[in-house]
């Protein structure tokens, strides 16, 4: 059982997260403050630390450290992920958000962690995802069968692919399915989300760096490329990258190179791209902010996830799939809906696709009487 310290000074943030990490199924210590969180490092080995801290807890930073910060400047943020941090979060924390990083934090490689007795480095090997850590993709309507059976023809080959489609609409599923129905299932799949990364920041993020390549690196840091070496890299909102990002992506493709920044090795990578955004990326090369050079490369087969309004016949079967998985979460029975309300939802626009829904049902059970109605998706949605 994995085993996460969470140092945090509000009392009812360590409550919150011990409370539902410990649902998840985490070994769970707290700390109040850097005394205490360092005295239980030196005792016990960990496999996280959740921190509202900006700079890792121990000395050596051996142990990966996600920063849950209340301060909101990209400088902040800039400065954690330059002292090694695995993902920054602001307050409140979006839960979702966490366990995703928690998951991509403990489930990809890293370079070397801490022994608990004799505190010299250890690797940590990447266990193998099963084919049921994915979710389905819920639907039967044409759009969404259509979509299936682009994932299962595609997913058996090396092809690189471009995943479009509007903000919520499930790019990122849809690349979870093509890499874990790929011979590359075994292997690691690494996501990198480009719009979240300062341009000063990206290079380091993907190609990773040397120790002293710049202030407050500290340590060699592997990039995104190496992490994926062998299995999947998925590039999600690559249409925000930066020009000069572009090109260094695009000899990295070229190539199947990376050079860390600071240093003059080139080191071989064996991996597949896999982008998503949700830009028109043939009008942003006609505006000359994206580089048709690597679109070509990048969108070898090109897969577009409908919006949710154009398979609104999936959203009875997409409710009741939510119901019972936030009933899960909530520890509670899956609430009835009645069927005036379920055409209610039908006949909304839903500019946020699948996650709108999916925050509309959560909604709807929190305020709902003992059964979702017509009126209440009126009142609350």
């Amino acid at each position: 059982m994995r085993k996460v310290l969470i140092l945090d000074h509000s009392k009812s943030v360590r409550n919150t997260l011990r409370e539902r990490l410990e649902y998840e199924g985490y070994t769970i210590e707290t700390a109040e403050n850097e005394e205490t969180a360092r005295t239980l490092l030196q005792r016990l080995n960990f496999d996280l630390v959740l921190t509202d801290e900006a700079t890792p807890l121990d000395a050596e930073q051996l142990t990966p450290f996600i920063v849950l910060s209340s301060e909101r400047s990209i400088e902040s943020a800039i400065e954690a992920v330059r002292h090694g941090a695995e993902d920054y979060l602001t307050k409140p924390i979006d839960m979702n958000r966490l366990l995703q990083s928690i998951h991509r934090t403990l489930d990809t490689p890293e370079e070397e962690h801490p022994s608990p007795t004799s505190r010299t480095p250890t690797r940590r090997v990447r266990r193998a995802p099963a084919a049921t850590s994915v979710e389905a993709i819920i639907g039967d309507s044409p759009e969404m069968a259509h979509v299936r059976a682009l994932i299962e023809k595609v997913a058996p080959c090396e092809a690189r692919v471009l995943i479009t489609g509007e903000n919520g609409t499930g790019k990122e599923l849809v690349a979870r399915h093509l890499h874990f129905s790929s011979p590359r299932a075994t292997a690691p799949f690494v996501e990198v989300n480009c719009a979240a990364i300062p341009s000063e920041l990206i290079e380091s993020e993907l190609f990773g760096h040397e120790r002293g390549a710049f202030t407050s690196a500290i340590k060699q840091r592997k990039g995104k490329f190496e992490l994926a070496d062998g299995g999947t890299l998925f590039m999600d909102e690559i249409g925000d990258m930066s020009l000069a990002a572009q090109a260094k992506v695009l000899r990295a493709l070229q190539e199947r190179k990376i050079c860390r920044v600071g240093s003059d090795r080139d080191i071989e990578v064996n991996v597949r791209v896999i982008a998503a955004t949700n830009k028109d990326l043939r009008e942003e090369i006609r505006r000359g902010n994206f580089r048709e050079d690597l679109y070509h490369r990048i969108g070898v087969i090109v897969i577009r996830v409908p919006a949710l309004r154009e398979h609104a016949s999936d959203i009875p079967l997409l409710t009741d799939h939510f119901i019972h998985r936030i009933a899960e979460e909530y520890h509670i029975e899956p609430k009835k809906i009645d069927s005036a309300a379920l055409a209610a939802l039908q006949t909304k626009g839903w500019s946020g696709n699948i996650r709108e829904l999916r925050n509309a049902v959560e909604r709807l059970i929190i305020l709902s009487g003992e059964k979702i109605t017509e009126q209440d998706v009126k009142l609350y949605c």
